[in-house]
């Protein structure tokens, strides 16, 4: 009987195994072996060693761009996601008149196409679009959101900001409705105020959410290119000011057909990525030991 359990066990999982070794397992190991030869996509592989890895941290100008503008951006999109979550999520967690309505246009971004989303901004953002017509009308010159090199990231930015909020908030939201009521109590009769008792109760038994918001918007943040390549074109935007590690990838592979090179890039992106998670997760069990 033991035997047969086994057995159906086995065959329930199966299908599942198998999808993740043929859609998963296989295209992460064949992207590996890709980064050590070269291809085109319709000739034959030649192999190359650590040809790929060597032209990327060597001879590759554009890497340096890419890496630097990448990192740049994870900043202007990090941090304001996860204080405007936090701020939303606060908000949103109150019984008041109208936070039904409130509760769902914080939301509305989250079930938006990147891509559509992503044009609608663009038109915003133009030299007379709404947003330089609203500054126009408070006295300030138009700023050239689309056509400045750093303005375009900061445009950029926004947009993912404006993205991203959504998920941050339902993520620390869901947290803190799980934070016991009675503490709150407590610490009213005690006389906390509301600061003291988010800072004092809040922030520390949601560090776990808020960690995980940490690592989900780095890994976006790296990872973004429908944004980048819907708002500021698929070459990196005005002088490069754009270029993030994601288009560099997408250049590559179906710009030049270096899939060899991209695989390669592919997984330095991923190595990065693998790097911040480890160092935010040990800053993250860190502070709860200390605490």
């Amino acid at each position: 009987m033991a035997r047969r359990r086994e057995r159906a066990g086995w065959a329930f999982v199966a299908p599942n195994v198998a999808a993740v070794a043929v859609f998963l397992l296989f295209p992460l190991m064949f992207s590996l072996y890709l980064s050590f030869h070269s291809w085109d996509l319709f000739g034959p592989m030649s192999f190359v060693g650590s040809n790929n890895y060597r032209r990327l941290f060597g001879s590759d100008p554009l890497f340096l761009i890419a890496l630097r503008n990448t990192a740049v951006f994870t900043v202007l999109t990090l941090l304001p996601t996860v204080a405007i979550g936090l701020g939303v999520a606060a908000i949103v967690n109150r019984k008041c008149v109208g936070i039904g309505i409130f509760r769902t246009m914080a939301f509305l971004p989250l079930v938006a196409s990147t891509v559509a989303m992503a044009v609608v901004w663009r038109f915003i953002f133009t030299e007379d679009g709404l947003l330089n017509l609203a500054l126009g009308g408070i006295g300030i010159d138009a700023v050239p959101w689309l056509t400045d090199p750093n303005w375009a990231l900061v445009s950029l930015s926004i947009v993912t900001v404006w993205k991203s909020v959504p998920f941050a908030t339902v993520i620390l939201l869901a947290a803190m409705q799980g934070v016991p009521e009675t503490l709150y109590e407590a610490s009213k009769i005690d006389g906390a105020g509301a600061l003291r008792r988010f800072s004092s109760i809040t922030l520390p038994l949601i560090r776990g959410p808020l960690s995980f918001v940490f690592i989900i918007t780095i890994i976006n943040s790296v990872q973004a290119f429908d944004q980048a390549y819907a708002l500021t074109g698929g070459n990196g935007g005005p002088e490069t000011g754009t270029y993030l590690l994601g288009i560099m990838l997408f250049q590559n592979a179906f710009g030049f057909y270096e899939v060899g090179y991209a695989s390669a890039l592919a997984w330095v992106i991923f190595a990065i990525l693998f790097v911040l998670t480890l160092l935010q997760l040990r800053m993250a069990r860190r502070a709860e030991v200390e605490q």
